[in-house]
This record gives structure tokens, C-alpha cells and sequence, in this order.
């Protein structure tokens, strides 16, 4: 009380001096800005009043990581890790090709070294991403120019995943970066460094839009809030919005100054962009734009001169940005506000262990009896593992928190593939989080390709002559019971499935197609004969030489399809050949055994 005291006299001993100043009579004894000084750096200083102020991150126990994981050590600057309520995903090592692990969320500890796998690509995987809409479908991109779909079953892959559901071919060199679009079902893009960006409708296994406006390598992509504007940074310092249905470039603008990959992602629907590089003196900083004016950013702002790319990760629904670097061991994070400075430093979360790649959960498979508002999935740089850190805003009451969890985006669309091409646009379908369950989608569903990706008539033929060989026998190993051998017995319906179990696959073989391999005795020959015959060959010849016209490839991208689906066929034709061979061998020995237990039994009867 008494400094408060002190400090209005001063304030009233200053107005006076002032006055007497003014006037010109008598010295100035207190001098005034030494008054003004503490109040002007207590507001300077003052904190700034905010709900996440305390926010502080919180890492899993070791028997909550993911343990045992061979991460790829790829130079390219990907996540490497793609998070939903269901599984996660992590890029792994292998000496040839591509693979990525698939495990339930719930599966932590040490990981078997013999676990199951998706190995279709045939180059390093370089991307992933899992759809929104549907927790079971994972697409990814690859060294091989491809961008592959894939089906995983709801409790994780019991073998090693070879088969995708859609294959996508239309870039000329590896495909780097993928993204799902936030509203629209089915729709994809993803960027190559042929310079090409390239919206797919996987549905229909078609590309939408060819988008070819960048000179150089393209380092990221986002999409904003409805889908309808995606931004990328491009390796000639320069920073776009584009138009993705037209590939129309809509505004541009040097980004940063540095050599180094430059990041940029949408700060949701405030129609600002934030980016993330190098300065020209390689220091770390990020700046803030606006979407409609590229020429000068509406703050720029230095962090620290670390050499690894800040990725920029941005929760909608807290707004808050949590910038990660990779090859740092510390996740930094900002909250956005809608007037200058436009970022305000909140805190940052510090560990001993460098990051190789970061992953994230969806809003709706955070834990709001703890109050997380976000959770990522952190790849260790030095040793194998996946370690989960959940952001946490500290709440003594244990009801759930409306101020924190706002409606957040639902796992169902809002928009088809078409009604989004032919130009609506429409925000994310909202769901409450006030259940407090993950929100997990349960439709296991098959993609199925259009007419014109469907498999010539000669493939489907050979799939369905072929498709005995993945049916095995099975045998009855029950041992023979030498006292009913010799008395003849009954014929019984359950002797008739022993004996027809018994019986081996080029029986079945036969009996399959006995009826097709029947060939009707020719006709005598005579003139009218030969004559009916040339005429029904011609007119055969005619109708293969057109069905061969119809299922031939016609264009460079058909002929690419067919050779990889042949390739496909005859290895698992190899596959099947060898299997039966096994079997055969197997149901010999058998026989032969059997074969010496009756002679056996013979002679003790005898």
C-alpha cells in the first residue's frame, strides 16, 4: 500500500513540475520519463491473457512407444509416420524397394522383426497419408513414379500386403508429397519432381487435373479450410496459391531468401498462410501471409540458426501452430490470433532426442478426460523407435471442456468426387467430442475401378482357370484303424468326404474340366463342309482380330498396366506352381505310407 502511495505522488509531483515547466518558472527536479519508464516495460512485460498458456507436452512411458522399428533413414523431407484412431504407420528400411508398417494403435511394446508389412512398392517410400473418410485405406507414394492405394483390415495385416486396391501411373519421375482433400470423398493430389502436381479421382482411378505451373522441384502442399485453394513452395523461392480444379495461379510471391526447402501450410479458413524457412544468412524463421497479397508478408519473423526444415503442423480447431524440426529434439508452438503480431509464442517442448519425422492423430482420437488437444507420433532419429507425446492443457476439473474441444471435423464427407469437380465447394461435416470416445470409422470398403481401368477379357479368363490353384486340399490325416480295414464296410456319407479329401489335385483337375476337354468327332468332309467351315473361320478370325482390337493397350500408360499386371500374374502363377509341387509330393509320401501300413496289417492278420 505504501508503494502504491509513492507512486501516485510521484505521478502528482510530475503533473506539477510539468505545469511549472510550462510556465518557465522553477527546476525540474523529477525527471519524467524515469516515472513513465516502469509503467510503459510493465506493459511490455504484462502476459498476455490466454487458455493455453500452460500447455506443456507430455511423452509416453516406455511401454506406451512403438519399440524395434527399423525407420528409414531417406534424406527427403517427409513425415514418415501417418496416424488415425485405428493404426499408425511408420516408413521403414528395407535393402530393396519400398515398405511401411501398419500396427493397431493399441499394439505398443517391442515389435516382432519378422512383422508384416505393406511391400508393393518398388522403390523408397516417400509419402503417406491415411484417408480421412475411411481409417482402413492408406494411400502412398514412391521412388517407382506411383501412387498406390491400400486396404488395411481392422485389427492389422496377418502377412506381408502385396496387393493394392488402386494403382495410379501419370508421373514421369518419384512422386514426393501427397495430400487427401479435407471435405471431398475420394479426391487426392500429389507432387512430383517432374514439377507436376496431379488431382486424382481414386474412385474412378482418374486424373482430374494436371496441374503444370512450377519451374522447379515442389517442396509442400496444403489445402485450405473447404478444399478449394492449395498452396505450395517450390524450389524457386517462390510461394502459390493455386486453383486445383483449373490449375490456375491465383497469386504468387517470393517466399524466403534461403537455399533450403521452404514449408507452407493454411492457417485454416482465415485466408492467412503460414510458411516456414531460411533466411539468406541460413537462420530459421517463419512469416505470415495473406492469401490474396503474396508480395509482402504480413510478419516475418527469425527463429534460430538450426540447419534441419521446420515442418508446420496446425490445429483448427485450438488454433495453435506447432512448428518441429527435423533433427531437433524440441516441438515449439504458437498461437494464432486475427491481428498483428499474428503469432504469439506460447512455449516449447524440450527432449534429448532428435526427431527423424513427426506424425499426428485426428482431433477425434485425443484423450479429452486428460485434456489433449493434440498428440504426436515421434520417430527417434538414433534408435528404433515411435514415441507418442500428447500436448496437454492442465484443468483440475475432470468434465469435459467445451472451451477446449470445439466441433471438430467428422470422418464422413461432405462433398462427392463429382459435385467437388464440377466447382462446389463446402466446409468439413462437424461432430462433438463431448462423447468422449475416438470416433473411429467402421466401413471396410473395396474400392471398385471404372470400366475403362477394368482387366482385358484374356485376364479375366486366365484368373478364372487359374483360380483352382489357390484352393488346397485337405487331406485326412486321422490314422487307419487296422481292425476295420480288412471287414468291408458301408458306404457312408462320411467315407465318401475321407476318400474324396484323399483324392489329389489332378483329380480335381480333371474332374474340373473333363467336360470342357471333350471334343466332338469331326464331319465327314466334303465340299459343302470345307466351304461352311472357311466361311465360320473367317468369321471368327473377324471377331477375334475386333475383341483383339478392343482389349489391345492403346496408349503408353495401357501398355505400362498390362506389363505389370502380366508380371503380376506369372509370379503368382510361379508361386502357385511351386505350392502344388510341394503338395504333390506331400500327398505322395502320404500315399505311400498308407500303402505300407495295409501291407503291414495284411501280414499280421495273416
Amino acid at each position: 500500500m505504501h508503494r502504491a502511495e509513492d507512486c501516485v505522488d510521484i505521478v502528482q509531483v510530475d503533473k506539477l513540475n510539468s505545469l511549472n515547466v510550462k510556465k518557465g518558472s522553477g527546476n525540474n527536479m523529477v525527471d519524467v520519463r524515469a516515472c513513465n519508464k516502469p509503467v510503459e516495460r510493465l506493459w511490455f512485460r504484462g502476459v498476455r491473457s490466454s487458455k493455453f498458456r500452460h500447455v506443456y507436452g507430455l511423452p509416453a512411458k516406455r511401454e506406451g512407444c512403438y519399440e524395434n522399428i527399423k525407420i528409414t533413414k531417406n534424406a527427403h523431407d517427409g513425415h514418415y509416420c501417418a496416424v488415425n484412431p485405428k493404426f499408425v504407420a511408420v516408413v521403414t528400411e528395407v535393402a530393396g524397394g519400398g515398405t511401411f508398417l501398419v500396427l493397431p494403435l493399441h499394439n505398443t511394446g517391442r515389435l516382432d522383426f519378422n512383422s508384416s508389412r505393406v511391400t508393393g512398392h518398388r522403390g523408397p517410400v516417400l509419402d503417406i497419408k491415411w484417408n480421412p473418410f475411411n481409417d482402413n485405406i492408406i494411400a502412398s507414394c514412391s521412388d517407382d513414379c506411383t501412387v498406390k492405394l491400400w486396404y488395411i483390415p481392422d485389427g492389422g495385416l496377418a502377412t506381408h500386403l502385396t496387393d493394392w486396391l488402386i494403382d495410379l501411373h501419370g508421373h514421369k519421375r518419384r512422386v514426393g508429397y501427397i495430400e487427401w482433400h479435407p471435405s471431398a470423398e475420394n479426391i487426392l493430389i500429389s507432387a512430383g519432381f517432374d514439377h507436376l502436381m496431379i488431382v486424382w479421382d481414386v474412385g474412378h482411378g482418374q486424373a482430374v487435373n494436371v496441374i503444370d505451373c512450377h519451374p522447379d522441384v515442389i517442396y509442400s502442399l496444403s489445402f485450405n479450410r473447404d478444399g478449394s485453394l492449395v498452396t505450395t513452395t517450390c524450389k524457386d523461392k517462390k510461394l502459390r496459391v493455386i486453383e486445383p480444379r483449373r490449375g490456375i495461379v491465383l497469386s504468387e510471391g517470393i517466399c524466403h531468401a534461403g537455399t533450403k526447402a521452404c514449408k507452407a501450410v493454411f492457417l485454416g479458413n482465415t485466408g492467412r498462410i503460414l510458411t516456414t524457412g531460411f533466411s539468406r544468412h541460413s537462420d530459421r524463421q517463419y512469416a505470415v501471409w495473406s492469401q490474396s497479397d503474396l508480395s509482402e508478408p504480413l510478419v516475418m519473423e527469425s527463429i534460430d540458426s538450426s540447419s534441419g526444415v521446420l515442418f508446420p503442423y496446425y490445429d483448427h480447431d485450438t488454433r495453435i501452430v506447432y512448428l518441429a524440426g527435423k533433427g531437433d529434439g524440441n516441438i515449439r508452438y504458437y498461437e494464432v490470433v486475427d491481428q498483428a503480431p499474428w503469432l504469439h509464442y506460447l512455449n516449447q517442448f524440450l527432449s534429448g532426442s532428435p526427431q527423424r519425422g513427426l506424425g499426428f492423430i485426428p482431433k477425434r482420437g485425443c484423450d479429452v478426460s486428460q485434456c489433449e488437444i493434440f498428440r504426436f507420433y515421434k520417430l527417434h532419429a538414433t534408435k528404433g523407435m515411435c514415441e507418442p507425446i500428447s500436448m496437454i492443457v492442465p484443468r483440475k476439473s475432470d468434465q469435459f471442456q467445451d472451451d477446449l474441444y470445439p466441433d471438430t471435423a467428422a470422418p464422413s464427407p461432405a462433398l462427392t468426387a463429382q459435385e467437388w469437380i464440377s466447382g462446389k465447394n463446402c466446409n468439413p461435416i462437424l461432430m462433438s467430442m463431448k462423447t468422449g470416445v475416438m470416433v473411429r470409422t467402421h466401413k471396410p470398403k473395396v474400392y471398385q475401378p471404372s470400366e475403362n481401368m477394368s482387366l482385358p477379357t484374356a485376364h479375366v479368363n486366365n484368373s478364372k482357370k487359374f483360380a483352382f490353384l489357390s484352393q488346397e486340399t485337405v487331406p485326412d490325416y486321422r490314422p487307419v484303424d487296422v481292425s476295420t480295414t480288412i471287414d468291408v464296410q458301408p458306404v457312408t456319407e462320411k467315407s465318401q468326404k475321407t476318400s474324396s479329401n484323399q483324392s489329389t489335385k489332378f483329380l480335381q483337375i480333371q474332374q474340373m474340366w473333363a467336360s470342357q476337354q471333350v471334343q466332338p468327332q469331326p464331319p465327314p468332309i466334303t465340299k459343302t463342309n470345307i466351304l461352311s467351315s472357311e466361311c465360320n473361320k473367317g468369321s471368327s478370325f473377324s471377331n477375334e482380330r475386333e475383341e483383339l482390337q478392343e482389349d489391345s493397350p492403346k496408349t503408353e500408360y495401357q501398355l505400362q498396366r498390362a506389363y505389370s499386371r502380366q508380371c503380376e500374374e506369372l509370379k503368382l502363377l510361379r508361386r502357385q506352381l511351386t505350392n502344388r509341387e510341394r503338395r504333390i509330393l506331400e500327398l505322395e509320401e502320404q500315399v505311400i505310407k498308407l500303402q505300407q501300413q495295409l501291407k503291414e496289417a495284411k501280414r499280421q492278420h495273416k
